[in-house]
């Protein structure tokens, strides 16, 4: 398959619209940072697997973790004495009760798409009023000049943002298509000397996969892929891994590696993978081909890519509308957080990626269920061995809003069997190891940058009070109230506002729908 076919199918079917999205405007979010800055009193859940401890109070300085000091127990009253002191023009920030995590990373997120009418700072800001102060942008749809402009001001702080690791699709900008190892040599140097800090595969031929990870290897940057099915037959997970890939998207090419009675998927005679419906309905069937859990070959597979350090970046989320799309299209913030642009994006189509509801229905629906628990399955006999799982949400396509999406995801780890502080290592420290940022990002430890998460309720007991929208509960008094989402997001010692972001984005949606006088409604529903 030649590697333009691949690049086409990239443009119309994967990635967000490569036309630029509005630019987000300058940062007016935010307190600080300060030369000092003290969280007193709070619980902390690390991401290093450690339980929580509290009260602490953490000690940053320009932006550098310098303490992370225990001041007192459980239900009796701190002695202002053991408390670190706070210097002259630094900030107190009081916590006392709460819970602090370390900044969420975000493995896959999509910074919007003109095809989804989603603005960076409507994106942006819904990421950061769930806590994720970091993301992986799987492909640059948006221009890696674009996205490496804005990684620039998160990096200085000009914009309210997540800080922005760009990745490249393979083969973008090039004026033909890259068909051979020495074209793909030099796509990868010159996609490197842009700034870029990895690239984003989705297949190609053997000899140019390998000469470009091998090229990509020898310049430290970093890899993901889609194994699209338009050339896993040829070059699976196991190829790409002992390659030098080093993480996969979603679980394209798993279940490939792990055939033992055919080599290629049993698609249907009338198939036709353009055709939306007939891809995502036939990938619903896909694990039921692979080697059964515990098998031989599962084993054998499972422990080669345990060998290589390889990452695995499921994005459960993403393809849950797949086994419920009932309950995915109306999930409670659509109302409210999902600009009508989306929403239309969303709806049956025969051109929109991920708009596959041609006739979607109980058959399809079933499979779906029985391909996700296969999938977990291996999701989590991979990270019970040692495995590195990461957390990512593909946001902005199937009835997922960035932010509410990633917490979402959150909750898929623990039906796949993940423990929640094995999901908060996933969502923090295991993201940024597979960066290669883990000696500043990923947990709370001295030397490390201020980013944070602070939510009123115990994350642990209850995900759900992570969503901007938080958890229903019924008090003491009979009354029913919704408890937590985030309350502080602090990237790089900058205290924001999550709740106050979350109120900005409904302003944009209500707006929007005023400008349209646009309603929500359910398809084929007047």
């Amino acid at each position: 398959m030649r590697s333009f076919l691949l690049l086409v199918l990239l443009v119309l079917f994967v990635s967000p619209s490569f036309a630029q999205v509005k630019k987000s405007p300058d940062r007016t979010e935010g307190e600080g940072p300060w030369k000092q800055l003290i969280i007193r009193g709070v619980t902390l859940i690390n991401g290093n697997g450690a339980p929580p401890t509290g009260p602490v109070d953490i000690v940053v300085e320009n932006n550098i973790i310098k303490n992370v000091k225990t001041v007192g127990y459980p239900g009796v009253e701190i002695d202002p004495s053991r408390r670190p002191q706070l210097k002259e023009g630094g900030k107190e920030l009081d916590a006392n009760g709460m819970y602090l995590l370390p900044g969420f990373i975000d493995m896959h997120g999509h910074i919007g798409g003109e095809s989804q009418g989603a603005g960076a700072e409507y994106v942006f800001k819904l990421w950061m009023a769930h806590g994720i102060t970091t993301i992986r942008e799987p492909g640059s749809g948006n221009g890696i000049d674009w996205v490496l402009e804005h990684k620039k001001k998160s990096e200085n702080n000009m914009i309210t943002a997540p800080r922005i690791y760009a990745y490249t699709s393979f083969g973008q900008g090039s004026k033909v298509p890259i068909s051979t190892p020495e074209m793909a040599r030099t796509w990868v140097q010159e996609n490197a000397k842009k700034g870029s800090d990895g690239i984003k595969f989705f297949g190609a031929e053997p000899n140019v996969m390998k000469a470009a990870l091998e090229e990509n290897n020898k310049l430290r940057l970093g890899s993901a892929m889609h194994h699209a099915q338009m050339a896993v037959a040829r070059w699976n997970v196991v190829h790409s891994a002992k390659a030098g890939l080093t993480s996969m998207e979603h679980w394209y090419g798993l279940p490939e590696a792990l055939f033992e009675d055919r080599t290629v998927q049993h698609y249907p005679v009338d198939y036709n993978y353009n055709n939306e419906q007939d891809r995502f309905s036939e990938a619903g069937r896909l694990w039921q081909q692979a080697a059964k859990p515990g098998s031989a070959h599962w084993n054998k597979v499972m422990n080669e890519l345990l060998a290589l350090n390889f990452t695995l970046d499921p994005t459960f989320n993403i393809y849950e509308a797949s086994r419920d799309l009932q309950r995915t299209r109306r999930l409670e913030w659509h109302e409210t957080y999902t600009l009508p642009s989306l929403w239309e994006f969303y709806q049956p189509s025969k051109i929109s990626h991920g708009s596959y509801w041609h006739y979607w229905g109980t058959e399809e629906e079933v499979a779906w269920k029985e391909n996700y628990r296969l999938w977990m399955t291996f999701v989590n006999d991979y990270k019970n061995k040692g495995g590195r799982v990461t957390t990512g949400s593909d946001s902005g396509f199937i009835f997922q809003l960035y932010g509410f999406a990633y917490i979402r995801e959150l909750e898929l780890l623990r039906e796949a069997g993940f423990y929640p502080l094995e999901i908060i290592r996933s969502a923090t420290l295991s993201g940024a190891e597979a960066l290669g940022v883990d000696h500043q990002l990923g947990s709370v430890e001295v030397g490390k940058l201020a980013d944070f998460v602070i939510v009123e309720e115990n994350p642990l007991k209850n995900l759900k009070v992570l969503y901007g929208t938080g958890a229903i509960k019924l008090t003491e008094n009979n009354e029913v109230v919704r408890v937590g989402g985030v309350k502080y997001t602090i990237k790089d010692g900058i205290i924001y506002d999550a709740k106050k972001m979350l109120e900005d984005v409904k302003i944009m949606v209500d707006k929007a729908k005023e400008e349209s006088d646009y309603k929500i409604t359910q398809p084929g529903l007047k």
